[in-house]
């Protein structure tokens, strides 16, 4: 009988912390770090290139790490996470896929994912741009986090129109959608991010996430509320939720 072949992924980190952006914010997740992203945004802080190994919490929250050799083997990766949800009394709310960017191995994710569901629920982190991809595994994910890439920060041009495609097709799984916002984001690119959202969910939260730099986020109170202010004309329900892991000092 032929052996069925390892789910293998590159991966960058795995780790268990508090979520620390938009309305999860919290929540206790084991998060699955995956390596490579289709976009290269100017405020990225997180690496998402592949290397020879990557790095695994020894234990939930302990902040340790050991190295492990990419690609891993993802049914491994199960039974640590069934380990953890033991050890720490069952703590974790849900396993967050994250990146870089997931759905670039959603072929991968389809064929893990089952025996993922088996622990815990699954939270996907996406940048909004592979709505095919989210097709495939849209199945298997309980919440989806969106980002929307505006251009002011992102150095890239906003992908709108595949934005608007994923939108359409993750409407029902959404949590949030998110616009991260500096000094040099426009009203006028807050404005269509906000109607783009009213469009295609409306039910939805709009969060505007201010950028972090230097462990705390580059706009004052002030500026975010007119921010909202401006977003609210577009869409009833927007939100001012800046990054929290960085003022406690977490992943």
């Amino acid at each position: 009988m032929p052996a069925i072949p390892a789910i293998e992924a590159p991966l960058i980190e795995i780790f268990s912390s508090m979520q620390g952006e938009g309305v999860l914010i919290g929540c206790r997740q084991v998060f699955v770090r995956f390596a490579e992203c289709n976009l290269a945004c100017d405020y990225c802080d997180t690496p998402y290139q592949a290397g020879p190994t990557c790095q695994i919490e020894s234990k939930p929250g302990s902040g340790q790490f050991t190295s492990h050799d990419n690609p891993v083997n993802l049914s491994e990766i199960t039974n640590l996470i069934s380990h953890w949800q033991h050890i720490s009394n069952n703590v974790h709310h849900s396993i967050a896929l994250t990146g870089g960017e997931p759905l670039l191995h959603a072929d991968i994710l389809l064929a893990w994912l089952p025996e993922v569901l088996t622990i815990l629920p699954v939270f996907l982190e996406t940048n909004g741009t592979l709505p095919a991809e989210l097709e495939k595994v849209m199945h298997l994910v309980e919440w989806i986090s969106m980002d929307i890439k505006g251009s002011a920060v992102t150095g890239e041009t906003t992908p709108w129109a595949d934005h608007a495609d994923f939108l359409a097709l993750a409407k029902e799984r959404l949590c949030q959608v998110k616009l991260v916002v500096d000094a040099k984001t426009a009203n006028t690119e807050l404005l269509e991010a906000a109607r783009l959202v009213n469009r295609y969910a409306p039910d939805v939260p709009f969060v505007i996430q201010p950028r972090t730099q230097a462990g705390g986020p580059v706009l004052g109170g002030k500026t975010l509320l007119d921010l909202q202010s401006i977003a609210s004309t577009e869409h009833r329900d927007v939100r001012i939720i800046p990054q929290t892991h960085p003022w406690l000092g977490v992943a």
